[in-house]
């Protein structure tokens, strides 16, 4: 699906509960909301108290389960996609946290370490798709 195809209102709709969930967590929980972090902390068994983090991620999950993701396809292989997502875990623990910890909720903050962090996220993203480009379809 082209970026063209996805209408504007799902994008507004998925910051503002993105924005709306980071606000929840810091005002009951206290907590800041990086996902890469909330996960790895569920993955290796520390669910926080009445284990908060597994119901934070299942309401990640949930609003694609009620409403649908679309048709789901990626390009290239299976193994491009693990090695795709190894590279992203590597990425989030090198730069202490992921982009809704340092772009939603570091640079509300006024995080310096989140600002560079995310200007950071953005470049080397901006270089992937343009590299990606000039590489032939897999």
């Amino acid at each position: 699906m082209s970026l063209a195809a996805i209408p504007l209102w799902r994008s507004i709709a998925g910051g503002a509960l993105i924005g709306s969930a980071a606000a929840v967590l810091i005002l009951f929980n206290g907590r800041v909301a990086g996902v890469s972090g909330i996960l790895d902390e569920a993955i290796n068994g520390r669910f926080g108290e009445q284990g908060w983090r597994v119901l934070f991620l299942s309401g990640l999950l949930l609003p694609a389960l009620i409403a649908g993701t679309g048709p789901v396809s990626w390009p290239g292989s299976v193994g491009r996609l693990v090695v795709a997502g190894a590279l992203v875990g590597i990425g989030t623990r090198l730069g202490s946290g992921c982009t809704s910890g340092h772009g939603v909720c570091g640079i509300a903050n006024l995080s310096p370490r989140s600002l560079i962090a995310t200007l950071t996220f953005v470049a080397i993203a901006m270089i992937t798709v343009g590299l990606s480009h000039l590489l032939p379809p897999p």
